[in-house]
């Protein structure tokens, strides 16, 4: 399943189900439904969860140890995920909705969603 996310004031952001599951379910949104909205006063709110999710991440994957990192790595090589095969992490993944999400913002337009 594929999920677009809408506004006036920039490109559709296209995305698998379950990534854009997981973004919506980060911003306190039914991502198991048909369609959605998130209304202009709501933007504000989804921006800063979205902004922290990633800090979070991004706080956790610094914790990690180089001889961690380097080990899933390997793992992750072995494993034949490399290249565009590589995993994604959230803030890779979230950076298109949230791009979206500002500039809907700053333009003072909704952001909806459908799923195909």
């Amino acid at each position: 399943m594929l999920i677009t996310f809408k506004s006036k004031a920039a490109s559709d952001v296209l995305m698998f189900g379950d990534a854009a599951r997981q973004l919506l379910a980060l911003l306190d949104k039914d991502g198991e439904a048909a369609q959605g909205i998130i209304t202009v006063e709501q933007l504000f709110d989804a921006i800063t969860r979205l902004e922290s999710a990633i800090e979070i991440e991004h706080a956790r994957l610094g914790a990690k140890s180089m001889d961690e990192r380097e080990a899933e790595e390997e793992a992750e090589a072995e494993a034949g995920r490399t290249g565009m095969a590589a995993s994604v992490n959230l803030a890779q993944r979230a950076w298109p909705l949230l791009d979206l999400l500002r500039c809907s913002h700053a333009a003072g337009q909704p952001v909806t969603w459908n799923a195909r």
